[in-house]
């Protein structure tokens, strides 16, 4: 077991205990897990460069922060899926417990995710009514998507987004309180991305105190009311009193939100962390040869100038279906298809046994689909904002990480972690929009001190146009 993640001695079964660094450790009393999925399979710990919070469970899970098996992060998705029919269903589906003991057998073992996503992607569930599924950026932009694609007809998708668009006004806006990054906007292009009726399901890989999600149900509710929320994830952190402040909306505004998580508990921290905020470096002086590949005209664009925090403005074109812009059940074949050829491009190119293919920021959900379709050993993770302390010891779950300006913002950092030197043959990092060699250098020069030998940067839509 992950010595990162090791209980410590207690005498209730369903408490465990997490060192981190050896200068302080967090407890956890474990209160709801519907699948019986060991922690050590859903998490490990590191300690964060946040005053509010000083760890972060570091999702085995999510393909962020560290690289997992695509379809094991595909099936975390597909596992809230299945809880969620069987809550709409109200458990009536006989399938139903078949289909949880196939998603425990691949999200515990990667050698089985596989055979069990499409398993259940062949299922093709059938929803009783219109739902709506609205993903967090950036980390669940991809864990969303993935929730919504279970269904086979009669849902929506959309996640919300950090970039700010100037020529279009956001359907909805909000604050995420505890976060680095806050403001939260949906672009949605058609009304039944968010339209009203139907239940609504809020996507994020954690919630700790609910807030943002208090602060998102306030503003759907105002525009486009219903009666029924749900809010995924896969981890449940929230005290009692969070959870009291979810009854007292419901009874404010008339409303019911049933949660759904993979792992509900309650934390407790000890100690506090004494930690250099430069952290380790584990670069190499090797630098990499880094390709520029187009895949341009493989998926469908969508033409949006965004602007960043200082003003300036890019006009190259997003992609349509990303779920930026909101996504329907009737979108999904040619997505799929365009996925399937990006992914036939990039496996000819491939030439090792061991590559990573990694996604950027929200651009999650395609990059870890094409990945799924590239073949054996192939790994998948994605940039981040998270800024996290890395430590190249036995059991901590960040050993190596860089920062550098992100190409959409200068004034955003990013981040790349737990890429060793020699750990990959090759790296493909898929770009949603074509960006300039000078936004792009920071980036090309984290990459190319990443001790890997072959880099491809893969950008999936067109240039700027003049």
């Amino acid at each position: 077991m992950n010595s990162s993640i090791m209980s410590g001695s207690c005498p209730n079964m369903n408490k465990h205990t997490f060192p981190i660094l050896d200068q302080f450790h967090v407890t956890i009393e474990t209160t709801h897990n519907p699948l019986e999925i060991p922690l050590e399979n859903l998490f490990s710990m590191a300690a964060r460069l946040n005053k509010k919070r000083s760890f972060l469970f570091v999702s085995k899970l999510l393909g962020k922060h560290i690289a997992v098996n695509p379809y094991t992060s595909l099936l975390s998705g597909a596992a809230l899926a299945v809880l969620l029919y069987e809550d709409l269903s109200q458990g009536e589906d006989k399938r139903i417990a078949a289909w949880k003991q196939c998603m425990v057998r691949g999200l515990i073992d990667p050698d089985q995710a596989r055979e069990a996503y499409e398993s259940l992607m062949k299922v093709q569930m059938t929803l009783p009514e219109d739902v709506r599924f609205v993903g967090f950026a950036e980390t669940a932009t991809a864990l969303g998507h993935s929730m919504y694609e279970l269904f086979a007809d009669r849902a929506t998708y959309i996640h919300s987004t950090r970039e700010y668009l100037p020529e279009i006004e956001p359907d909805i806006q909000f604050e995420e309180e505890h976060s680095h990054a806050m403001s939260h906007r949906c672009y949605a292009l058609d009304s039944e991305s968010l339209a009203e009726g139907g239940p609504l399901v809020l996507v994020d890989d954690e919630i700790t105190t609910g807030n943002t999600t208090l602060n998102i149900i306030r503003d759907i509710q105002r525009t486009y009311p219903r009666k029924q929320y749900y809010i995924a994830s896969l981890l449940d952190w929230r005290t009692d009193a969070d959870e009291q402040k979810f009854t007292a909306l419901e009874h404010e505004l008339g409303i019911t939100i049933t949660p759904l998580c993979l792992l509900k508990g309650k934390i407790q921290v000890m100690g506090e962390p004494s930690i250099d905020a430069s952290g380790e470096k584990t670069g190499t002086e090797s630098a990499s040869l880094i390709h520029v590949i187009s895949v341009a005209g493989e998926l469908e664009p969508w033409r949006a100038v965004s602007a960043d925090s200082k003003g300036n403005r890019w006009s190259a074109p997003y992609l349509r279906y990303t779920g930026r812009f909101g996504i329907h059940s009737s979108h999904n074949a040619g997505l799929d298809s365009g996925i399937s050829r990006i992914a036939a491009l990039l496996r000819e190119k491939r030439k090792g046994r061991h590559t990573l293919v990694m996604g950027t920021g929200e651009f999650m959900h395609i990059p870890m689909r094409v990945a799924a379709e590239m073949g054996d050993g192939v790994m998948y993770q994605s940039t981040t904002r998270s800024p996290i302390h890395t430590v190249n010891r036995p059991g901590y779950a960040v050993v190596a990480g860089e920062g550098y300006a992100s190409p959409e913002d200068p004034t955003v950092r990013n981040y790349i972690y737990n890429v060793l030197p020699g750990q990959y043959d090759e790296i493909f990092v898929l770009m949603e929009r074509h960006m300039s060699e000078e936004r792009m250098q920071p980036m090309l020069d984290v990459l190319s001190q990443l001790g890997c030998k072959q880099i491809y940067v893969v950008y999936c839509g067109v240039p700027q146009e003049g």
